[in-house]
C-alpha cells in the first residue's frame, strides 16, 4: 500500500524520472557554487580535423582539410570550426591525451570513470564520475536534481558504457530523453500549476508516509530508504516550479535558441546552461543521433561512413552548439564557476584507411563503394576545456608530427577525473566510496589535477 501511487504516481513512474540519488540539487545559482557541462562525443572524435591539425603530415595521414588560424595568435584548429576560431581565448586545449582502451566501451570506461582495463566489458565495474561527484555534492535543501543528463550517456550498441554500479541505482542521473527542439518537446513530471492538484499530492504524500511507517519496522533491506529517496524528489519536481523554469527553453528569447541552433545538439546545450545557472552541479550531455550522419556516431571507420563527408556535415553543428554555449557562459558571469568539457572517449587513427562502405547514406557512399576512414585510436585524443575560472587561450600538451603518440604532457584519464573532482571541490586524493563488499575505493587512482585546468 505505501507504494502506491500518489497523485498519479506509482513506483515505476518514480523510477522512470530516473532520479538522482544525491539530494536534489539548488533552486538557484548561489555564489562561486562550481558546475561542469560535459559535451560527449560518442564513437570517439577524430581529433586531427577539429583541435590537432597536422598540415605538413604527408597526404595518408592529414587528409583533405586545412586548419584555420583562431583569435589567438599560434592557435590553430579544424576548418569547419570557424565560430570556434573566433573565440580561442575562451578555452584551452588538451592534446595530450592518452590511455589503453581500444574499444568504444573500454576507452569509455576508462575516461569516465577511471577503469584502466583495456578489455571491453558489457557492464562497468566503477561508478563513472559523474555519479560519484553528484554523490558527494548531494544536499537535502536543493530542490533540483544535482546531475542531470540530456541525451544520457549510458550506452554504446549494447555495452553499458556509464552508470553508479556500487553507489546503487538512486544514484543515476535525472535522465532528459528526446529531441529538446521538437515543437512539443516537454519533461515529463516537472512542475504541477494546478493548486488543487497540489493539495491532493501533498494530503496522499503524508498518507503515503504514514503507511510507509509501518513497512519500515520489517524492513531490513534499506530498500525503504532507497524509496525514500525516489519519492522526495519525484515531490520535489512536481512542486518546485523553479525545476519547472530550469527546463523550458520556450522561456528563452529566439535569438538565443537560434544562436545555440534550431536542433537537437544546440538545443541540448542550451537546456545544459539553464540547468547551471539553476543551480544543476553536472551536466552531461551526448552528440550523436542523425546529426552524426548515417551510423549516428563518431565511429568514423570507412566501412561506416565517408569521415571526411562525415566530418563535414557533423563539424558545424558542433561548431555552432558548443561556441553559442561557451559565449553565453561568459555573457552570463558564469564562467568562474562553469566549466564546460568537449571530449569523446578517444581520437582516430592518423593514417587513413580505405575500406569498401557497408551502406549508402547520410555522409556514406553507396554499398561497396571504397571510401576513406578512421579508426579507434586511444593512443592520443583533444579535449575542450572552457570557462571555471581556468587560465583559457592555451595548449596543454602535444602529439608527434602525424598525430599519433604525445610527445609532451601525456595525461591520463586518472588526470583528467583528478582535474574534474577538483574543480567540484572534492578531495581527490584522500576521497573514496565503498564498493559492494563495503570497502573504501579511492575515486581517483595514480591521478593529479593538470595544473593548467585549476582555477586562476
Amino acid at each position: 500500500m505505501g507504494l502506491t501511487g500518489f497523485a498519479g504516481l506509482t513506483l515505476s513512474d518514480i523510477l522512470r524520472l530516473q532520479s538522482t540519488a544525491a539530494e536534489p540539487a539548488t533552486t538557484s545559482t548561489s555564489g562561486d557554487r562550481p558546475a561542469i557541462i560535459l559535451v560527449w562525443l560518442r564513437g570517439g572524435a577524430s581529433h586531427l580535423e577539429t583541435f590537432d591539425c597536422k598540415p605538413e603530415a604527408s597526404l595518408d595521414y592529414r587528409g583533405p582539410f586545412q586548419p584555420i588560424s583562431t583569435n589567438v595568435p599560434g592557435i590553430e584548429i579544424g576548418e569547419h570550426l570557424p565560430l570556434l576560431s573566433q573565440i580561442a581565448d575562451r578555452y584551452t586545449l588538451l592534446r595530450s591525451v592518452a590511455h589503453t582502451g581500444g574499444g568504444h566501451p573500454a576507452g569509455s570506461l576508462q575516461v569516465l570513470a577511471g577503469d584502466t582495463d583495456p578489455q571491453d566489458k558489457l557492464v562497468p565495474i566503477l561508478p563513472d564520475w559523474m555519479t560519484v561527484a553528484s554523490s558527494f555534492l548531494s544536499d537535502p535543501k536543493r530542490g533540483i536534481p544535482n546531475y542531470v543528463a540530456v541525451n544520457p550517456i549510458d550506452n554504446y550498441d549494447n555495452f553499458t558504457i556509464a552508470g553508479p554500479t556500487y553507489l546503487g541505482p538512486s544514484r543515476e542521473a535525472f535522465k532528459v530523453l528526446g529531441d529538446p527542439n521538437a515543437p512539443d518537446f516537454r519533461v515529463p513530471n516537472i512542475g504541477m500549476r494546478d493548486e488543487s492538484a497540489l493539495h491532493v499530492l501533498n494530503s496522499r504524500s503524508s498518507l503515503k508516509a504514514n503507511l510507509d511507517r509501518m513497512l519500515r519496522r520489517v524492513d531490513q533491506s534499506g530498500v525503504m530508504d532507497a524509496i525514500d529517496k525516489f519519492d522526495e524528489q519525484a515531490i520535489n519536481l512536481l512542486t518546485n516550479p523553479a525545476a519547472r523554469t530550469a527546463f523550458d527553453l520556450s522561456l528563452e528569447p529566439d535569438s538565443v535558441r537560434d544562436r545555440y541552433g534550431r536542433n537537437q545538439w544546440g538545443q541540448q546545450c542550451l537546456m545544459a546552461r539553464r540547468l547551471v545557472e539553476a543551480g544543476v552541479d553536472i551536466v552531461a550531455t551526448e552528440f550523436d543521433g542523425p546529426l552524426c550522419g548515417r551510423v549516428q556516431n563518431w565511429d568514423d571507420h570507412a566501412v561506416n561512413q565517408h569521415v571526411f563527408d562525415a566530418l563535414s556535415f557533423r563539424l558545424p553543428t558542433l561548431d555552432q552548439a558548443v561556441s553559442a554555449l561557451i559565449e553565453d557562459v561568459y555573457a552570463r558571469g558564469l564562467d568562474r564557476r562553469v566549466m564546460v568539457i568537449v571530449t569523446g572517449e578517444f581520437g582516430r587513427t592518423p593514417r587513413i584507411s580505405y575500406v569498401a562502405s557497408s551502406g549508402g547514406g547520410v555522409a556514406s557512399a553507396p554499398a561497396g563503394t571504397v571510401q576513406p576512414g578512421r579508426d579507434h585510436w586511444p593512443n592520443a585524443n583533444s579535449m575542450l576545456f572552457a570557462g571555471g575560472g581556468i587560465r583559457t587561450g592555451q595548449i596543454i600538451g602535444a602529439t608527434d608530427a602525424r598525430g599519433e603518440n604525445p610527445v609532451s604532457r601525456r595525461v591520463s584519464p586518472a588526470d583528467f577525473l583528478a582535474t574534474i573532482y577538483r574543480h567540484l571541490g572534492i578531495d581527490y586524493k584522500h576521497a573514496s566510496i565503498l564498493n559492494f563488499a563495503g570497502r573504501p575505493v579511492p575515486i581517483v587512482e595514480n591521478g593529479e589535477a593538470i595544473p593548467e585546468l585549476t582555477r586562476a
